[in-house]
């Protein structure tokens, strides 16, 4: 078993509430000039679950689940960004008001831009709620380390979690299974951010050849995929022979620099984590939770 700082993690609890969907009230174009209106971010979404796939859909920047917010009119502010740097994913929230109170929920993304929190429940629950819903989370992760891998830095990502996702130790790396192998060079919005505590970034999806090159097209919501020779240690950098492990938040997009977005779990500078392909890598398989909750 991995050896952490678990016990020493400080847990919080931190209050949101669903977010409005948002538009930008106008035409968008996409990255072969085609204008285009259609659902974005925000909202709860009943019908797009983490365990779906990532592409195809009526949408541009879709996230799963319920989109939160401490702070819908100024998403930058206190207290949505506590909320937004504090919460990892994999913790749990619990709705403490509202038709639904009671039903507890698993924090499944951080979408930067939008600054929303995306937190899976089950979708009978989610038909129950309203806009005015409290969902306290229990924030707890950043600050979590692996005591004999200094060199591998950790962002957002539940202790628990940790545990679930079959890392093992090999020759002094840790093997992580993920899903599919993303190359530098498609690695686009959200690029040079100056830290990964909070949001995402986006794979591009703008060239049909390396999308098929690489199956970027079977991505779903939830999966964990490694990102090659990108430093997220930091900051989020192109650095050969680096690597980040990061889960999907958000869908395809249309616009140019843009595609399903990846908020980083784990990272480092040197050739220390080494990803194995395991198509069931994903959030809601490991948890059985969104689309793979009957199952």
């Amino acid at each position: 078993m991995l050896q952490t700082n678990k016990e020493k993690t400080v847990e919080m609890l931190m209050q949101c509430q669903p977010g409005q969907p948002r538009t930008r009230g106008t035409f968008q174009v996409d990255h072969n000039g085609t204008p285009f209106i259609l659902p974005s971010i925000g909202g709860i979404t009943l019908n797009v679950l983490v365990g779906d796939s990532a592409f195809g859909l009526a949408g541009d920047h879709i996230e799963p689940g319920v989109s939160c917010t401490a702070n819908a009119e100024k998403r930058m502010a206190f207290p949505n960004d506590s909320l937004q740097i504090y919460s990892c994913i994999g913790n749990k929230a619990i709705i403490v008001s509202g038709k639904a109170s009671g039903t507890t929920g698993v924090v499944t993304g951080k979408h930067g831009g939008s600054e929303h929190l995306m937190i899976d429940f089950p979708v009978n629950t989610m038909a129950q709620m309203t806009y005015d819903d409290k969902i306290v989370v229990h924030t707890r992760g950043q600050g979590l380390v692996i005591s004999d891998h200094p060199g591998i830095m950790l962002y957002n990502l539940d202790p628990e979690l940790l545990l679930k996702m079959n890392i093992q130790e090999n020759e002094g790396k840790l093997t992580v299974p993920v899903t599919t192998l993303v190359p530098p060079v498609c690695m686009g919005s959200g690029v040079g951010s100056p830290h990964v505590a909070s949001g995402d970034y986006d794979i591009m999806t703008s060239d049909a050849e390396t999308v098929a090159k690489y199956g970027l097209d079977k991505i779903r919501f939830g999966d964990f995929v490694a990102l090659l020779d990108h430093d997220n240690s930091y900051g989020r950098a192109y650095k050969k022979n680096a690597v980040s492990i990061g889960i999907v938040v958000h869908s395809d997009c249309l616009r140019a620099g843009h595609g399903p977005g990846v908020t980083t779990l784990m990272t480092c500078a040197k050739a220390e984590i080494e990803p194995v392909i395991d198509p069931s890598a994903n959030i809601a398989d490991l948890l059985k939770i969104g689309r793979m909750q009957d199952i």
